[in-house]
């Protein structure tokens, strides 16, 4: 879980995932996820909401943290307000022109509008931490946005989104209206706006339904879920997690990008063709499904192809999530002085292939390998599970030796100081390597 102090963390001992739903997570797995929406009130959940965004978070992001589009956007009626209208130049020293200006947002606030924030998983440090510990829970990448709706103001018409949404209710009352998908399960390059007058249609039903939700309420809806939202009374403040649910599609995708290494696969269509003639176009189909056919056979009875593609779906979940951040002036600090007796923790959230030889483990990190001396593979396999490891403790090292791995490891961003771990700001320069264990560097 995320190393944040424990009174920005919510409930003690409760998952992120616990945090947002009022059944056991079996069975909101096997009874809610991508098939039907569950409302959770706050009587029913372990904690409210107010550690992770409240009214004065608002206003901090707004007029003291240089937030800058498109991180921040306003919307009345279901139409975007121009940019021009709430952002502005950060004066002297910050010039970019597109900064949200305070009193431009407070004018279209109260016009009516409502301030939605982007990417608060990357913005605000509780939102951070709850986010990524999220992306644990439910194996799939999350993000994070706020929408904040002036009183008896409708901020978007009736809509489907192409991915799972957990609405987190942080202050006010708004009222949603909920209607059943026009196309279940949507793909990321099917938007609502493509179905839109079937939206319109189905939103014109009776509603699956009609609830307010209070502080502290939580509302999970599939994609392709239709909804609308409205602020009843004050100001009304809520938290939208969504979750980009990898899919079948996302698996057929890396199987099908498998055929670009069969060379028959990349051949040219003959020269002369008529693109535009599907009847001269047609051979050509049914021969591509015979060669696909054929390849889908081979790769049945290739458990090392089948791997392959795995993996790369593995690959494209590292590509779209992030790692836990590091805080570099902590971990150069704690690196000068660590010593047997130093704790360390794997980086929550931090995905390595890890590969040997004879000679060396290697780390495949975003990016680049490190290598170390094949006596650290121990080592780095205890640190992997995740728990937090004395230096000293390292398997298969002694003493100096561990020391010079986990600096390393620290260096590199793999492993991080234990929370409790005391550090005093040093100079950079007394980051060295012990000369009588420097031959474990690679």
């Amino acid at each position: 879980m995320s190393h944040q102090p424990p009174d920005q963390r919510g409930p003690k001992l409760r998952s992120a995932l616990g945090r947002l739903i009022s059944v056991d997570e079996l069975a909101f797995a096997d009874d809610y996820w991508g098939r039907k929406p569950l409302l959770s009130r706050a009587d029913q959940l372990p904690g409210s909401f107010e550690d992770l965004l409240s009214a004065a978070s608002v206003d901090e992001l707004v007029s003291h943290r240089g937030v800058r589009t498109p991180f921040a956007r306003m919307a009345k009626d279901g139409a975007l307000l121009d940019k021009s209208e709430f952002t502005s130049s950060g004066g002297f020293g910050a010039e970019m022109t597109d900064q949200l200006d305070s009193a431009g947002v407070l004018s279209a606030f109260a016009d009516g509008h409502t301030l939605v924030l982007q990417g608060l998983h990357r913005l605000w440090p509780p939102l951070i931490d709850f986010a990524r510990d999220l992306v644990d829970d439910v194996g799939h990448p999350a993000q994070v946005n706020a929408y904040i709706t002036p009183a008896s103001s409708t901020g978007f018409s009736p809509h489907y989104d192409v991915h799972d949404v957990f609405v987190l209710q942080i202050s006010g009352e708004k009222r949603w209206i909920l209607h059943p998908p026009v196309h279940t399960h949507p793909l990321s390059s099917q938007p609502w706006s493509e179905r839109r007058s079937a939206v319109e249609e189905r939103a014109r039903e009776a509603p699956t339904v009609d609830t307010v939700l209070q502080p502290g309420d939580a509302l999970y809806l599939p994609r392709g879920w239709i909804h609308a939202a409205e602020a009843l009374g004050d100001t009304t403040i809520h938290v939208t997690i969504g979750v980009a649910s990898l899919n079948r599609f996302d698996v057929a995708h890396r199987v099908f990008e498998s055929l670009q290494d069969d060379a028959t696969m990349r051949e040219p269509l003959p020269a002369g063709i008529d693109p535009t003639d599907p009847d001269a176009m047609l051979p050509f189909v049914d021969r591509v499904i015979d060669d696909i056919a054929s390849v889908l056979d081979h790769l049945r009875d290739d458990p090392a192809a089948r791997l392959r593609i795995a993996e790369r779906l593995g690959r494209r979940f590292v590509d779209i999530t992030r790692p836990e951040p590091v805080n570099p002036l902590r971990t150069v600090s704690f690196m000068s002085s660590i010593h047997a007796d130093s704790t360390v923790l794997w980086r929550q959230g931090l995905t390595a292939r890890i590969t040997s030889d004879d000679n060396k483990v290697h780390l495949g990190l975003r990016g680049k390998t490190v290598s170390f001396p094949i006596e650290a593979s121990a080592s780095i396999a205890q640190l992997q599970t995740g728990k937090p490891c004395r230096v000293g403790d390292l398997v298969g090292l002694d003493s100096n030796s561990a020391i010079v791995v986990a600096r390393r490891l620290l260096r590199e961003a793999v492993l991080v100081p234990a929370p409790d771990e005391p550090t005093t700001l040093t100079s950079p320069t007394a980051v060295t390597s012990p000369t009588a264990v420097t031959n474990l560097l690679p």
